[in-house]
């Protein structure tokens, strides 16, 4: 038996009986006729009157999924260069060697030592930034909010904080510091 009307949408072929006993609510049609108003009717009208505001004001849609992303683009991009560049932070002679060479300084550090303590507080600097930038990102993602901001600034600045405790063992080498400067000379 094949029937020929097209597929029904929700409860296009059901009866206002039938609609109201699957979404549960109660028949005021008969409260109506009588001349009583239903209960809650007054907030209903209120609600229908009010303007929306708040999260509530921008049905999710297109730029919500953009900004969601975007969002964990940016955050997962920052992942990568925090597991990458902290266990080289923790190592800071190594890393130091590394810059140098990039750089095309021929400069070593004059105690090594002294520069680990604060390479791995750089390290620790980047990992606590990521994880509180994702928490904020998170927590404003959840009220609904533009958040693909927050990993970028997050980024920028954890990443500052970090560039200048690795920077600090530097300065106060002065033998490294004024190779280092004649390097970038003229």
């Amino acid at each position: 038996m094949t029937d020929e009307r097209p597929r029904p949408q929700f409860g296009e072929y059901a009866s206002a009986e039938e609609q109201r006993a699957r979404i549960r609510q109660p028949d005021v049609t008969e409260r109506l006729d009588a001349g009583v108003a239903p209960a809650g009717a007054e907030s209903a009208a209120a609600a229908q009157v009010a303007p929306i505001t708040g999260a509530t004001a921008t049905p999710p849609g297109r730029g919500r999924l953009v900004d969601r992303i975007v969002a964990f683009a940016l955050l997962a991009y920052g992942l990568v260069n925090v597991v990458s560049a902290a266990p080289a932070l923790v190592d800071y002679a190594a890393y130091m060697t590394s810059v140098f060479e990039l750089m095309g300084v021929d400069a070593e550090i004059g105690d090594a030592d002294a520069g680990r303590p604060w390479g791995i507080a750089a390290a620790v600097v980047l990992i606590g930034g990521w994880l509180l930038t994702a928490a904020v990102t998170w927590a404003t993602m959840r009220r609904g909010r533009v958040s693909w901001w927050i990993p970028l600034v997050g980024g920028v600045v954890f990443s500052l904080i970090a560039g200048a405790l690795v920077m600090i063992p530097l300065m106060s080498d002065t033998a490294l510091w004024s190779s280092l400067m004649g390097a970038a000379g003229p």
